[in-house]
């Protein structure tokens, strides 16, 4: 256990001021510890961090949840616009540093004093660190005179996102490979400079590995626990849908879920939604928001069968939302892991998905087909061949966010004891 440190007072994990009924739930989080390594604090220098929501927020506040449970100290540090701490429970807090805002979305901001940063990890003193982004802040990390063990958390793709997305149609990717050698290099670095390079999903890991990148694992993320299930399939809601798209019951429902933004790419899952209604009666609902919304609208041209339903907040109408429907399909060929496709791959759900990116390993084990990425011609064949051939075996069981963190600071707290071994 770390000491207590100036400027911030870091509560001791035994201390006696603690109320009762948080003092019981942190003593069965330490006992339960035991089973995945002892306790340990963890920084995660978390530059994609921001407080209007997004994937990465919605890990960062599961990680704050479920460290403390199982024993550990969960520290975000993240970029802000002042030096903050924000006590998020017992065990776990948020802590911004001053840092500029990212010109292109002032929603986010980035790190830019490497010093302040260092600083505030010798302050923290942490027996594990993580950075959460594969840019700039991974090799501040990276660069931190320390022993202390590091991951790099692959939360984004940035090859997939924009250089295979862009420049797919023009070379092949070993030549865009060729032209990003210098990101590659970077990347190579990182794997040298950090103990694990965690990735989400078996082809992102494979592809680090086949381009050098030392130090890969995989720990595929999870789905939160009992709320997904085949049993909350509503042939109810499913006929209400078809309605609202202009279709009888005995037609097919597609769902898409995901941000209205570029790399998911909504436009060509339209196309492709629209072709395969040349053959089959085929409904599609979008649930999600974001800044492509009208340009989604456009390629739509007015459709009775593809409808925008917004985003729905409610987890429990979500669920069930997704369960009623025949299949999912996903055009984004940049994710790390592809929440969506595994919600459904729970719920009983066939998915359409992307042969590249964390999206496809959803589709194994008969849960689903892929397509050729970035082909609205390829999704569509695809969409034809899963709906007039339905998968019928059971799908492998998805692990829950609770089992990922478990096994994800297990494997943390074997690097940190290999790490005292050798000192």
């Amino acid at each position: 256990m770390k000491p207590a440190m100036p400027r911030l007072c870091l509560p001791a994990r035994h201390a006696s001021c603690v109320a009762a009924p948080v003092q019981a739930k942190a003593l069965s989080g330490i006992a339960s510890a035991n089973l995945w390594g002892p306790p340990m604090r963890i920084v995660d220098v978390c530059a994609f961090y921001t407080p209007h929501g997004g994937g990465v927020k919605t890990y960062v506040e599961q990680k704050l949840k479920i460290g403390p449970e199982l024993g550990h100290e969960i520290i975000i540090l993240a970029p802000g616009d002042r030096y903050e701490v924000i006590e998020k429970g017992p065990d776990a807090r948020l802590i911004t540093l001053p840092s500029p805002r990212f010109p292109l979305d002032r929603k986010y901001w980035y790190f830019s004093d490497e010093a302040a940063l260092h600083a505030e990890l010798d302050r923290l003193q942490p027996d594990f660190v993580e950075a959460s982004s594969p840019w700039r802040s991974a090799s501040m990390v990276g660069r931190w005179a320390s022993d202390v063990p590091r991951a790099l958390v692959m939360h984004a793709d940035p090859l997939s996102a924009y250089a295979y997305r862009y420049l797919r149609p023009l070379m092949s990717r070993a030549a865009i490979d060729r032209r990003f050698e210098s990101f590659w290099n970077h990347l190579r670095e990182l794997g040298q400079s950090f103990d694990r390079v965690v990735c989400a999903s078996g082809e992102l890991r494979g592809r680090l590995a086949a381009g050098g990148v030392a130090n890969t694992v995989l720990h595929p993320m999870g789905i939160e626990a009992g709320l997904f299930s085949p049993a909350r399939r509503n042939e109810g809601l499913r006929r209400r849908l078809l309605q609202l798209c202009g279709l009888p019951e005995n037609a097919h429902l597609l769902i898409g879920v995901g941000r209205l933004s570029g790399e998911k790419r909504w436009p060509m899952v339209v196309d492709a939604v629209t072709a395969a209604s040349q053959s089959l009666p085929i409904g599609l609902v979008i649930v999600g928001g974001g800044s492509h919304a009208k340009r989604i609208e456009k390629q739509i041209q007015g459709n009775p069968h593809i409808r925008m339903l917004g985003v729905e907040k409610d987890r429990q109408k979500f669920a069930t939302l997704l369960a009623s429907a025949d299949a999912l399909i996903h055009g984004c060929e940049a994710e790390t892991f592809c929440m969506a496709a595994a919600e459904a791959r729970a719920s009983g759900v066939p998915v359409i998905v992307p042969d590249r990116g964390g999206a496809a390993d959803h589709a194994r084990g008969g849960a689903g087909i892929t397509y050729r990425s970035g082909s609205a011609l390829a999704a569509s064949q695809a969409t034809l061949r899963l709906l007039r051939n339905p998968p019928r075996v059971p799908y492998e069981q998805i692990t829950t966010t609770q089992g990922h963190f478990e096994a994800l600071f297990a494997d943390y707290a074997a690097v940190v004891a290999s790490h005292r071994q050798v000192a």
